[in-house]
């Protein structure tokens, strides 16, 4: 099983992501995310086997509880950059407490011998992959007559357990456990 964590989004916001992605799907030919997929990943796990998944569902529920995390959502950008791009992103800000949920989910996770994030915590919403080098001139034209890209803010109160599974249409993500962020 193939699973990660991660934050669901609000209707309305996801809603208003999809419109972005259409607007912008005619202006290059890279591999856009379904909106269903939309999600804010907090700590992707990999490969797990499905008869120990009782065991991470239960180290997860050991995570503290806290208040839902205010999530800032806007702007747009590349990973690793914009010249040789291999992702392009929306922003996400959840300040310090949505790096402190990250880094919990990290650490009980270790306890399971799962490794710890090597690079900084850089959450965002995956709007696109680029596999392969192609002209991305009429997107980022089409991205610079853009107003600025603010989707507002959304109180995240739970995270979820995910199933990644591939297809020859692309992944399709299942939410496979909810964690609610509050006094579980």
């Amino acid at each position: 099983m193939r699973l990660f964590t991660g934050i669901d989004l609000p209707v309305e916001l996801n809603r208003s992501l999809a419109r972005l992605v259409e607007r912008l799907r005619p202006t290059a030919r890279i591999k856009w995310s379904p909106p269903a997929n939309f999600h804010i990943t907090t700590k992707f796990i990999g490969e797990w086997p499905e008869s120990r998944l009782a065991e991470l569902v239960e180290v997860l529920r050991t995570i503290p509880p806290r208040p839902a995390v205010e999530i800032k959502v806007g702007g747009l950008g590349w990973f690793p950059n914009q010249r040789a791009p291999r992702v392009f992103w929306v922003g996400v800000d959840g300040g310090d407490a949505l790096k402190e949920l990250a880094r919990e989910t990290d650490q009980a996770l270790q306890r399971l011998g799962i490794a710890v994030e090597s690079k900084p915590f850089s959450p965002h919403l995956t709007l696109a992959r680029i596999k392969e080098p192609t002209p991305l001139e009429k997107l980022h034209m089409t991205i610079a007559q853009l107003p600025a890209v603010d989707f507002g803010t959304f109180a995240a109160d739970r995270f979820y357990l995910y199933l990644s599974e591939r297809n020859a249409a692309g992944s399709v993500y299942t939410k496979l456990e909810e964690f609610k962020l509050s006094a579980r």
